[in-house]
């Protein structure tokens, strides 16, 4: 299940809510003032390097363009 990020147009609190994958339709509200005048944002986001662990670089002779 997604956690999405919301934000009240109200009073302008951001939350976090853990979506359901339903075929019903839910009304959220804003979990400080209980508005249901909200809408979800997008947020940033990062991605971690995968792989075993090791902190060198991922290619045997360390010149690949994609070595840090």
């Amino acid at each position: 299940m997604p956690i999405y990020t919301y934000m009240c147009k109200d009073c302008s609190e951001r939350f976090e809510l853990l979506v359901g994958m339903t075929s019903e339709k839910t009304e959220f509200e804003c979990k400080k003032c209980g508005s249901k005048n909200i809408e979800r944002t997008f947020e940033a986001f990062s991605v971690g390097k995968g792989g075993s662990g090791s902190s060198g670089p991922s290619c045997p002779t360390g010149t690949c363009p994609t070595c840090f």
